[in-house]
């Protein structure tokens, strides 16, 4: 954990610590006292709801019966860079740490990229909703000889479903779900936050994860939980996002166990190939739920994964669902009225990327070079006294506490607009806590001192970003914070100034 002291120790003609404490007497201790705060309460679908008296947003109410279900944490932030000059013609300019996709350029030692896309003829109709057969088949195939070999049990393509991205996956998953309980966890993939709002058959039950544990889940109080609370769904990002810890092994298995005690597991592990050993003999290995599902067809897990992370092709937009047969043909009923199915001539392009002696080639370059970029970043930011409190094992995250920065900088929304002042864009924690209501003040949030750094984007970006962190601690050290909370450029006019 970063220390303010080491941070910004006294220096002769700069503010001591005591200084700086002083001169933020002022700081803020209520969402309404924080101009970044306001700034995001003030976008559609962010105002409180359920609360008494209900508060007009004329943005929210220019449609009759229309309700806004939030924007997610990238979109927030995208919209919010543009408010500041970013564009995608010219991302060059900017260090996007806040994209949760991972750099899709070549790699050392990697397969060739794919470059071109046929289009037979019979591949312009549309396809099933289910998905183009052969992929599914070679989805099956590949979980297989990864995750099942020797097992009686094996997937074939009626375990397969393929849908337009993940959150098209979680979307048909939850159209299909009904009046139950769902436990999920705090912090955990901002898109959770939307689904649990829009789909309100789930009535969501949170647990907060301790970061003194690591992030880990419990499983001995979620098998509590199922008995006292009736849990019948567990919804987890698993290597887990915005975190970077993975629950792999025995409790990997005890969780997919809970399945077999009247519990649907819905695991998204679009990050299972992220896994960083500390043994040069372990490189390539992934991790999957499916290895310990004993039936395919009885074993209530639902797995969530597709091209956008693992294979690094996340404008493809092919990913899968796998389960059980009969929740494949719900997923195909909810995907005729959510989605309409995948893109036709992608699925069919995506089939020999699935060859499994490919794919172990893949693994590797990817965990090698990732490693290297998580191991690069992590130093940079010791040298800016800026440890983090739980070093990824696995994703291509950090979770960085910022609460011994001084105020109004300790928390991650202040932290966000400052940043985007020098061209950088991360993602504030806040969006991580899947608070479907958004009742509690923000700064009463568990996630609120954190910022979410992606080092997914190339090296370069990476380091575009840490120089620009550096710049605006450089600041706190020589100028106090009197600069800092304020003066924030609300959008873009129409000939593309801020303002």
């Amino acid at each position: 954990m970063s220390r303010p002291s080491s941070a910004f120790p006294s220096r002769s003609g700069t503010p001591s610590l005591r200084d700086v404490v002083h001169e933020v007497m002022r700081q803020f201790k209520h969402e309404k006292e924080s101009e970044a705060h306001q700034i995001f309460r003030q976008q559609a679908g962010h105002q409180p709801k359920g609360i008494l008296p209900q508060t007009i947003n004329p943005d929210e109410e220019t449609v009759p019966g229309i309700e806004h279900p939030g924007s997610t944490g990238v979109i927030y932030c995208s919209d919010r860079a543009t408010a500041n000059g970013f564009s995608y013609a010219s991302s060059h300019e900017w260090a996007n740490l806040g994209q949760g996709a991972p750099e899709v350029g070549p790699l050392p030692n990697a397969p060739p990229r794919p470059d071109s896309i046929p289009m037979p003829v019979d591949s312009l109709e549309y396809a099933p909703t289910t998905g183009v057969k052969a992929l599914r088949e070679a989805v099956a195939h590949l979980y297989n000889d990864t995750y099942r070999k020797g097992k009686a049990s094996q997937y074939t393509y009626e375990n397969v479903c393929i849908v337009p991205g993940g959150r098209a996956g979680l979307s048909r998953v939850a159209a299909v779900v009904g009046d139950v309980y769902c436990s999920y966890q705090i912090p955990d993939y901002t898109a959770y936050d939307q689904v649990l709002s829009a789909f309100k058959r789930l009535v969501p039950v949170p647990t907060a994860l301790d970061p003194k544990d690591k992030y880990k889940l419990d499983i001995e109080q979620t098998k509590k939980d199922i008995r006292t609370q009736g849990l019948a769904v567990i919804l987890a990002s698993n290597p887990r996002n915005p975190t970077g810890q993975v629950i792999r092994d025995k409790d990997l298995k005890e969780l997919v166990s809970l399945s077999r005690e009247s519990t649907t597991i819905i695991l998204d592990e679009f990050y299972s190939w992220y896994i960083y050993p500390d043994n040069e003999k372990d490189f390539g290995k992934s991790v999957s739920s499916a290895e310990f599902i004993e039936d395919v067809n009885s074993d209530s897990v639902i797995i969530i994964d597709g091209l956008t992370k693992n294979w690094r092709l996340p404008g493809w937009r092919v990913c899968w669902v796998i389960g059980p047969k009969n929740l494949v043909t719900a997923l195909s009923q909810s995907g005729s009225f959510l989605d309409g199915g995948a893109n036709h001539p992608m699925q069919l392009a995506a089939i020999p990327l699935l060859e499994p002696s490919r794919v172990a080639i893949e693994k590797v370059a990817l965990q090698r070079h990732f490693k290297y970029k998580r191991d690069h970043i992590l130093k940079r930011l010791r040298d800016l006294h800026l440890d983090v409190d739980v070093p990824p094992n696995s994703t291509f995250y950090i979770w960085l506490n910022l609460e011994n920065l001084p105020p109004p900088l300790n928390n991650g929304l202040t932290f966000f607009e400052e940043l985007l002042k020098e061209q950088t864009i991360v993602i504030p924690g806040i969006f991580f806590d899947i608070n479907p209501s958004h009742r509690r003040n923000l700064f009463n949030s568990p996630c609120h001192h954190f910022v979410r750094l992606s080092f997914g984007p190339p090296i370069e970006d990476l380091d575009m970003g840490v120089d620009a962190i550096a710049r605006v601690l450089r600041s706190v050290r020589k100028e106090g914070t009197k600069k800092f909370g304020h003066s924030y450029k609300k959008s873009l006019d129409s000939t593309g100034e801020t303002i």
